[in-house]
């Protein structure tokens, strides 16, 4: 069945997987890719979810701003289809990749010093393969990409862009914090922060060399990462001027990723729960239109 796109949008949303090789871990990093695209939509079935995309297509002609998404810990590329797809349809190249043994898949790198250190160098590889390698590089404005993280993805997005973490002791064998040298990524010119998990940069000066307009978005009722995430957040960059900081009354911490299909949501599942009351459906509509709007005037 074909999709006609709203009249508000310029584009479909086109759709790819690919894999690309991350050469300094030697392991493949799988990537899905949406894009704007002249093809109309189809309704395609991606794993659990159903999704309205244009498989394949050809991307559009013109250039494009490039935005990078950073899944939480030990989750999956499709929890944020729908960010994704919205931004795809509003002309962005969007690239989400799978964080190599922090995902739903296979997970055993969580909790560890060598997953602080290689989640910032998997957006490294990811944007240097947009830009240099990739059919999409002559249509990307090299001068605006952007990182969004959710949850741990929001710790990526800092220490990617200028951020210095320290573990916690227990992520180390010998049981203690080490201050720890990530790769950091000049080209990323503006970040969003979904419920960021900001422990690992908090102390003192750790966030000094983030000076990028941030939007940051914290649920209200979040008690995975609570407000103090975003007090280090805000107390932290060299100016907080430039943080947009947004409280969602009554949100949780999985309010932020896409709405669930009904089969699929269950109190033993809590990436499908919110706190009671809240809308998850209604509240990605109005997260979509403030992180473009953001995207749009941030440059």
């Amino acid at each position: 069945m074909q999709i006609k796109k709203d009249e508000r949008q310029a584009f479909y949303a086109g759709c790819q997987f690919v894999d690309i090789e991350d050469q300094g871990n030697e392991h493949v990093l799988p990537l899905l890719i949406m894009y704007p695209t002249y093809q109309e939509e189809t309704v395609e079935k991606i794993g659990p979810y159903t999704i309205s995309a244009a498989q394949d297509a050809p991307l559009s002609d013109g250039l494009f701003p490039l935005v990078i998404i950073s899944h939480g810990d030990g989750s999956t590329p499709l929890a944020y289809r729908t960010i994704a797809q919205f931004l795809a349809r509003n002309g962005f190249i969007v690239g989400i990749p799978q964080h190599p043994f922090n995902n739903r898949e296979n997970n055993t790198l969580s909790g560890t010093i060598d997953n602080l250190k290689n989640r910032p160098t998997h957006i490294r590889t990811v944007i240097d393969w947009f830009l240099k390698e990739s059919p999409f590089s002559p249509s990307i404005k090299s001068n605006n990409i952007s990182l969004i993280g959710h949850s741990m993805g929001g710790y990526t997005a800092l220490a990617v862009a200028g951020g210095v973490p320290t573990s916690f002791p227990s992520e180390s064998p010998d049981q203690k914090p080490y201050c720890l040298s990530v790769d950091h990524d000049k080209r990323v010119q503006s970040l969003i922060l979904l419920a960021p998990a900001a422990g690992w940069v908090r102390e003192r000066g750790a966030l000094e060399d983030v000076n990028i307009p941030i939007l940051m978005i914290t649920g209200e009722k979040d008690t995975i990462t609570p407000s103090f995430h975003g007090e280090f957040v805000l107390n932290g960059v060299s100016d907080e001027e430039k943080v947009q900081h947004i409280v969602v009354e009554n949100g949780g911490h999985f309010s932020f990723l896409s709405p669930f299909p009904d089969f699929m949501k269950s109190p033993t599942f809590l990436p499908s729960q919110d706190p009671e009351g809240f809308n998850r459906k209604e509240f990605h509509e109005n997260l979509q239109n403030t992180i473009l709007n953001f995207l749009l005037h941030s440059f």
